[in-house]
């Protein structure tokens, strides 16, 4: 399928709302076409230099319009594709396209795994003191942006075709990442707690030998 091309460094999952501001021509030519043929296009992700994988996007609304033709429109991701070719301007159009193939992306998982990740998410918030409040449905591209992932492994994260292994990627960045926070902690306490009178018990050298 050959998709519009708008490539950005930034990771989006399907299911997610995708806010852009508009202010190349290119792209302002590819909104309206969007508006006027409904067709949906291709936001690859722009990392090493390279592009590889990226989402589907449908455009859902133009919110602002600016007299000198920027918008701020809202969009939809849909769905994951890999990069089969590249052109750097399509024909007749500013802007760039390719032909890609969507990846079979599955969301069927164990629900005792899913709340293992629920619960280890939690834990990483109140370790955090931020409030958290545990969705009723879920799947792990609703959680990537929420917990701290860096960009590299967001872009891993929507290259995963199982839900299993998306789940257990995301559940070892949440091990280590608590781990790491709860020793923070610890020596945070060490710290707090240096200049404070502390009672020791005295120590017996009675029986002491060098």
């Amino acid at each position: 399928m050959k998709l519009p091309l708008f490539p950005l460094q930034s990771v989006f999952f399907p299911g997610e709302t995708v806010p852009l501001h508009i202010f190349e021509d290119r792209y302002k030519q590819l909104i309206n076409d969007c508006r006027q043929e409904a067709v949906t296009f291709g936001i690859p992700v722009f990392i090493d230099n390279t592009i590889a994988f990226g989402t589907e996007v449908q455009l859902v609304e133009v919110v602002t319009t600016y007299e000198n033709g920027e918008m701020d429109v809202v969009c939809v991701a849909r769905q994951v594709f890999r990069i089969l070719s590249f052109e750097q301007q399509l024909e007749d159009k500013l802007y760039a396209g390719g032909e890609v193939e969507f990846l079979d992306v599955e969301y069927s998982a164990d629900e005792s795994l899913r709340q293992e990740v629920l619960d280890k998410l939690e834990a990483l918030y109140a370790l955090m003191d931020v409030p958290f409040s545990q969705p009723q449905q879920f799947n792990s591209f609703s959680l990537a942006h929420k917990m701290g992932l860096s960009f590299e492994q967001e872009y891993e994260l929507l290259q995963i075709s199982k839900e299993t292994d998306r789940l257990l990627f995301i559940k070892q960045h949440l091990d280590s990442t608590i781990t790491v926070l709860e020793e923070v902690n610890r020596t945070k306490t060490l710290i707090e707690m240096n200049g404070h009178f502390k009672n020791f018990d005295p120590l017996d050298f009675k029986n002491f030998k060098r």
